[in-house]
């Protein structure tokens, strides 16, 4: 892996530079071309340009070792902010949340651990859902915050023992399979867990994620 992530990084630093070429290519031709109707396709040409350059560098960031900026933040304020993005980002969805976290405070850089948590329930929305509601609970326990997903699967046959360990699993048309790998990795950074088993009786997949409380405050 560190390999392939050295790999990744080179070819995106140099399709970079070919595709800042090419972006300056093409702001040249739109200060000389007045015409509208190629300049509105020139216009076009710089948003792809743009796209495939914003395209390469989330790969490369998914691939790379996350840098953290902590900070000391209540558990429940992280929690209220996190239940505040979903309801933006996925208003049709209904989530049950249990959260029995008291004044715990947990160190995090909210704006890693917000998207890795996301990224865990934009799978459980899209990724072979069960009838039914996700279900949150969030306690402390043992010193730790404890953070579980319930989510409905009527069948399930994935392994779990590697749960977000194997990038590059499933691809597809603009999605590369990174970004389980890529929460994984962010929840390691914090000194966390992520875990993950089936359970065939309730027909639903656990996820289990697990973080230390702040020593100014366990």
């Amino acid at each position: 892996m560190p390999d392939l992530v050295k790999f990744v990084r080179q070819l995106g630093h140099d399709l970079r530079n070919h595709l800042n070429a090419a972006e300056l290519q093409a702001a040249y031709l739109a200060e000389i071309v007045k015409d509208p109707e190629p300049a509105d396709e020139i216009k076009r040409l710089r948003a792809m340009i743009s796209q495939v350059g914003a395209s390469l560098q989330s790969v490369t960031v998914a691939l790379g070792q996350p840098r953290l900026t902590l900070m000391e933040y209540g558990a429940a304020d992280f929690i209220a902010d996190l239940r505040q993005k979903l309801a933006t980002e996925y208003s049709n969805e209904t989530i049950e949340w249990d959260i029995q976290a008291g004044d715990a405070s947990i160190e995090i850089d909210p704006q890693a651990l917000q998207p890795a948590l996301i990224e865990l329930f934009a799978n459980a929305f899209q990724h072979a859902r069960g009838e039914g509601p996700i279900r949150v609970e969030a306690r402390i326990e043992d010193g730790q915050f404890v953070f579980v997903i319930r989510e409905p699967k009527q069948t399930f046959e994935l392994p779990t023992e590697k749960w977000g360990r194997e990038p590059l699993g499933t691809v597809t048309q603009g999605h590369y399979g990174l970004g389980l790998h890529r929460s994984r990795a962010i929840l390691e950074a914090h000194h966390g867990q992520l875990s993950a088993r089936y359970d065939k009786a309730k027909s639903s997949l656990i996820t289990t994620i697990t973080l230390p409380l702040s020593n100014k405050r366990a």
